[in-house]
């Protein structure tokens, strides 16, 4: 038998969607249950329950329907459930960690605690984040991004948003709306109003 053909030079990775909608965000519409879901929320949690929601549009304005998002984020405490921040938990069942797909109308959303604030490597406090992974169709690598809150004075001194520029940093930093304990972000992913992404 011959031997199978082989591309001359680098062939292009294989992107990072939309497969995952099928396997890791079913939400009910599969015969399985979701490996995780759209809530940090646990029995023991303690701090503010807020809501955190939007759409994921992309470079022409058109929503993104099969987009995955996963955030990860510390307690209201500033604490991390990892092995690496060695600080006792008081909320034990904490995870941090959240996933959830976008429906039909790019819209998603994630039932959260707001974050205390962390120390960054340096031990500068940072203003109470959550990091947001965004997975899309098209996409070689998934994107890095940070999700703000707008009611937090200790944002004029973050470190990190302090690198963007002041005309930027609006895309990261989920509005609250009046009344309620709900924050609007829309994440676009090209274009005019470009969200910031992150080199890691």
């Amino acid at each position: 038998m011959q031997d199978s053909v082989k591309p001359d030079g680098i062939t292009p990775s294989q992107t990072v969607g939309p497969f995952f909608k099928y396997g890791l965000t079913p939400t009910g519409d599969y015969a399985w249950n979701d490996a995780f879901t759209n809530s940090t929320l646990t029995p023991d949690v303690s701090g503010d329950r807020v809501r955190i929601e939007g759409r994921v549009l992309d470079g022409d304005g058109a929503i993104v329907p099969d987009a995955m998002l996963e955030i990860w984020q510390a307690d209201a405490q500033g604490r991390y459930a990892d092995p690496q921040d060695k600080r006792a938990l008081p909320n034990a069942s904490f995870r941090g960690f959240a996933r959830c797909g976008t429906d039909k109308d790019g819209n998603y959303s994630f039932d959260t605690i707001k974050p205390g604030a962390v120390p960054d490597a340096d031990g500068k406090p940072q203003a109470p984040h959550i990091v947001l992974a965004v997975f899309a169709r098209g996409m070689l690598r998934h994107l890095y991004t940070r999700i703000y809150f707008s009611d937090e004075a200790g944002n004029a001194a973050d470190p990190v948003l302090a690198l963007v520029p002041a005309d930027r940093r609006a895309t990261l930093i989920a509005v609250r709306e009046a009344g309620k304990a709900v924050y609007k972000l829309d994440l676009r992913l090209q274009g005019d109003s470009e969200t910031v992404f992150f080199d890691v």
